[in-house]
């Protein structure tokens, strides 16, 4: 069922009781987990129950992420900067990875940037998924002043649209690769991606908002496939950093995210630079080790609608799965309105999930990913599902529809052990042990 109205505004506090009445409880602390693009739960959990709150992500969020983005391209890592690698009546292709935080700010610093360097408007394309144009009706040149926006170009890409990709190369295991055509006719490309923890559900590396994200349907089927395997995991990155060099891309624009839909830092300049001090802001901002594992976990998404779907569920849930206890409970808090795609359907009412995620294997699914971490939670937990979408839907999965933030106190009630993540699908947790 959908949320009611005052769902959106701010509550609270809740106070489940994590300790039985009987024991003194020592005094209450507050920790509020937002979701969705504002609303908030505020829990008040005796210290002794809560084992870790990995919360807001370390550093502060950019005020303005169009001038920082246009500062990183004035003075790129390890290479020239922009205006000195373009010249007028080049073809300049701005390829955007699915779900990036503030996509028109950032697409505004780029745009205005090239622009200066002589580029016209008419020779940029903007490039985006179908996945970003289904979710959001943001247009990524809305921050643009509107005679630059009517002339940039804006191409919604369609993995199964031949006639919109081209041939590029054949990879060293022999496999044919193609690209979309506007950036096989670019002069110059920019990917502009987000970093996430290696461990992240469906994170390709540095090169995988590019490639297999916009090349045709066989390869996402076949990266999708990857996410069941480590070493496949690994071979398919190999893949799209191969890729990424056959393209001859030489320049990547990444970007560190913050919570609620904001952004950290922006990187751009050399691929290996890029990558090198990427990985360790990301990993400073998002990384926490926690004591033990926790009987409870609530795990909450932010962000508006391109945030709210079901890869980062996935991510959401293998970030849990991690700190979660045998036996015990996830508990999502999303405003996810999405209905479940077909590997998902597949799952409905399955009564041997084993032989259906085989089956979903061996179809190579669009929603691959989400169907095999709910699998795994579900293997070593119960999982609760706050959202938009309808209660049957969500029993239907093998998950407990929470139909509000009361239900949320209920649940914390009944479990000795909580830990809290904030913007789950970006959360890199581990125990502490395995840091020895």
């Amino acid at each position: 069922m959908g949320l009611p109205s005052a769902h959106s505004c701010p509550i609270g506090p809740i106070r489940p009781i994590l300790s039985p009445k009987s024991h003194p409880r020592p005094p209450d602390m507050h920790s509020t987990l937002r979701f969705g693009p504002d609303a908030q739960v505020i829990l008040e959990l005796p210290p002794d129950a809560l084992v870790a709150d990995c919360g807001r992500p370390r550093g502060v969020p950019l005020d303005d992420p169009a001038a920082a983005m246009a500062a990183a391209l004035v003075e790129p890592l390890d290479m020239p900067p922009l205006a000195q690698c373009v010249v007028p009546g080049d073809q300049v292709a701005l390829a955007l990875e699915p779900g990036l935080p503030q996509v028109a700010a950032l697409v505004s610093g780029v745009v205005d940037t090239l622009l200066a360097a002589g580029v016209q408007a008419h020779d940029i394309a903007i490039l985006r998924t179908l996945e970003d144009a289904r979710a959001s009706a943001d247009d990524p040149r809305e921050a643009l002043a509107a005679g630059v926006a009517e002339k940039i170009e804006l191409v919604t890409h369609d993995p199964e649209c031949r006639d919109e990709l081209r041939y590029l190369a054949a990879t060293r295991e022999g496999r044919s690769i193609y690209i979309q055509r506007r950036l096989h006719e670019a002069d110059l490309v920019l990917p502009i991606g987000c970093l996430r923890s290696g461990t992240s559900p469906g994170y390709h590396g540095i090169h995988g908002g590019l490639y297999p994200t916009f090349s045709d349907k066989r390869a996402q089927r076949r990266f999708r496939l990857a996410g069941a395997s480590t070493a496949k995991v690994r071979r398919r990155r190999a893949e799209a950093d191969e890729v990424a060099w056959l393209m001859g891309l030489s320049m990547t624009i990444q970007v560190v995210p913050a919570g609620d839909g904001q952004v950290l830092h922006i990187l751009a300049g050399d691929i290996s630079g890029v990558l090198r001090q990427g990985r360790r802001l990301c990993q400073h901002a998002w990384c926490n080790s926690v004591p033990r594992r926790a009987s409870l976990v609530v795990a909450a998404i932010d962000g508006g609608p391109r945030q709210q779907t079901w890869d980062n569920v996935a991510r959401a849930l293998a970030a849990a799965r991690r700190v979660v206890s045998d036996g015990g409970a996830i508990a999502l808090c999303t405003e996810l309105m999405d209905a479940p795609g077909p590997a998902m359907r597949q799952l409905e009412g399955s009564s041997d999930w084993d032989e259906a995620l085989r089956e979903i294997r061996r179809d190579r699914l669009v929603d691959l990913v989400p169907a095999t971490e709910l699998a795994r939670a579900r293997d070593r937990a119960s999982v609760y599902l706050l959202s938009r979408l309808e209660s049957d839907q969500v029993e239907s999965l093998g998950m407990a529809p929470m139909e509000d933030l009361q239900e949320l106190a209920r649940l914390s009630g009944r479990f000795p052990s909580c830990i809290l993540l904030s913007s789950a699908q970006y959360a890199a947790v581990r125990l502490e042990e395995e840091d020895d």
